[in-house]
């Protein structure tokens, strides 16, 4: 595998993720953590993201022209997916209009010991991506005072809207109660939402070929 281009073409795919592919962010994801040392199994899996990415060139980020300009964003969370440190994945996207802007699939950087834990960290990182993205739109000349964050695990929105110690989380870093704040100074308000209905789902996890379409259609991803 030494004289396979494995960075080369990883790095490529990322590019394409980044500006206009967030469909790929979570295969990416995957594939890049092996850049080291890879495997014929994750070279195949570079080829597959390669073939998709082909076949499917006629998609992009598809905006539309409609006036209202509301930020919204998705968040999940893969429970322990690494196998090699079992690190739980963080994915979230924000859709003002319906069409992606900012997407990030990735690991999350300490071991977290239960779904909400997990769930409840990426929260976190979506919360702060979110007021980056307050601080843009009002730059922009458009004011938005708060933004909605939906998120399909009960107990973290809960873990998240309560101020009061718990002990099964009292080891949970500091940084990540960080969104207890916003919550309750109004900057971003918590929605639950149904798994079927969380496009930040297809950041987290492999899913159906009619789910991941549809998840497309809600980020805004479509024929050019």
């Amino acid at each position: 595998m030494s004289r396979v281009p494995y960075a080369s073409a990883v790095g490529s795919i990322m590019y394409a993720m980044v500006c206009t592919r967030p469909d790929i962010s979570q295969a990416v994801s995957v594939v890049s953590r092996y850049m080291d040392k890879p495997g014929k199994a994750h070279w195949s899996a570079v080829k597959w993201i390669l073939r998709y990415l082909k076949d499917t060139s006629n998609l992009g980020l598809v905006f539309s022209a409609q006036s209202n300009c509301t930020v919204t964003g998705f968040s999940d969370s893969d429970y322990a997916s690494d196998l090699d440190r079992r690190r739980s994945l963080t994915g979230y996207v924000f859709t003002p209009s319906g069409c992606a802007v900012s997407w990030k699939a990735t690991l999350q950087p300490t071991v977290a010991l239960s779904t909400t834990e997990a769930e409840y960290m990426a929260l976190t990182e979506a919360a702060k991506e979110a007021i980056w993205l307050r601080g843009l739109v009002q730059d922009l000349g458009l004011e938005q005072d708060r933004l909605d964050i939906n998120c399909d695990s009960q107990s973290a929105l809960h873990l998240a809207r309560d101020q009061m110690y718990h002990e099964r989380t009292k080891h949970v870093d500091v940084r990540y109660h960080f969104i207890r704040d916003l919550v309750e100074n109004g900057d971003v308000r918590l929605q639950k939402i149904y798994t079927a209905h969380n496009p930040a789902d297809m950041f987290t996890k492999p899913i159906t070929a009619v789910k991941f379409r549809t998840f497309l259609n809600l980020i805004g991803v479509s024929t050019c």
